[in-house]
């Protein structure tokens, strides 16, 4: 069968009560000026051409299996996959948040972990983007139909190709913003960049959300003159990608076991990522992350990236030979097909 003829595999991902809109991926990553980019879950939409809802009428009406993000208090999500199932869909459940620090910042109330989980429970199986979270989910149902699909990026997908050529490259991007969850170790970040600054000669590139406060708190790390770059206001996702890839390297400390967006925003830069532990970082970076690393031996990493040409190259090299079969579009489809079907 070619493949204008075989008929694609879709799967709904409903955030129900959530923020974005219905959104639709008939071309699967689809052009970069979009409502919301194919990452995240919106990436298990788009890398099997279907489509992700806030309204459990208009999902159940793609008439596809549906991947159900449980969140909030968890009622609607609970009211989401009663009227699913009753209209007979496959639903699968994951949590939006998936971050060891956030599961256990949501289940902290009885009343909400008792529900959570009666929906993990009576869903048809689980879709977990860390492991982590994957084995949390079996613990909860016996580890029957529970199962790792990391989110995917589309690595195959030239519009969506950010890099640029080597020369162009430089200085350090710092990958996190988030002062007040101490697993992201922002700060740590900041101070081991300053000292690769010191070392290199880097600039070192920061997003500010926090105004006045993160201003201060900035101008205390003691970055020597013009080599701290900030940007105090977001910007559209193309555009930030468009900014990363300026860079040499992308920099984080994150602890947070997430499923690794900092890393796969380097990955659709084709920058190396160093430092970090989410899904992502494992899977693509599986030489510069910061899994079972000291932030000695991260370091050591990030100043042989800046110090050795030949071992930078490789590295950049390696990028998409490595992530391809794990993260690619392609592949992470047909780990959701297998899985629902």
């Amino acid at each position: 069968m070619t493949e204008p003829d075989r008929v694609h595999f879709r799967l709904t991902v409903l955030n129900p009560g959530g923020r974005d809109p219905e959104q639709h991926f008939p071309d699967g990553a689809g052009d970069t000026a979009q409502t919301h980019a194919p990452i995240n879950f919106h990436a298990y939409a788009a890398c099997t051409r279907g489509s992700f809802h806030r309204e459990t009428k208009s999902a159940s009406a793609e008439g596809t299996p549906v991947l159900l993000l449980l969140r909030g208090d968890f009622r609607a999500s609970e009211s989401a996959l009663a009227a699913l199932q009753n209209e007979g869909r496959v639903v699968a459940v994951s949590l939006k948040e998936t971050g060891l620090h956030q599961i256990a910042q949501q289940l902290r109330d009885p009343a909400k972990l008792a529900r959570f989980t009666g929906i993990v429970k009576r869903a048809d199986g689980c879709i977990a983007p860390t492991p982590e979270a994957a084995d949390f989910f079996r613990a909860i149902r016996g580890g029957e139909r529970v199962a790792f699909i990391p989110t995917p990026y589309p690595i195959e997908d030239s519009r969506w190709n950010f890099s640029r050529p080597l020369e162009e490259r430089s200085g350090i991007f710092i990958g996190t913003r988030e002062w007040d969850v101490p697993s992201r170790n922002h700060l740590g970040a900041l101070l081991l960049a300053r000292s690769l600054s010191d070392e290199t000669g880097a600039q070192v590139t920061v997003f500010n959300y926090d105004g006045r406060k993160g201003a201060r708190l900035l101008a205390e790390i003691g970055f020597a003159a013009e080599k701290l770059r900030v940007f105090d206001r977001k910007l559209a996702y193309p555009d930030y990608l468009r900014e990363v890839a300026k860079h040499k390297i992308v920099l984080q400390l994150d602890t947070s076991f997430v499923p690794g967006q900092v890393a796969g925003d380097g990955l659709l830069c084709r920058i190396p990522c160093v430092g970090g532990n989410g899904a992502i970082d494992r899977l693509a970076f599986p030489d510069t992350c910061g899994h079972a690393r000291s932030i000695e031996e991260i370091r050591q990493i990030a100043s042989r990236l800046f110090s050795d040409r030949k071992f930078y190259e490789q590295r950049v090299e390696a990028i998409e030979s490595i992530a391809s079969p794990r993260l690619s579009f392609e592949v992470v489809a047909k780990q959701l097909e297998e899985f629902v079907r």
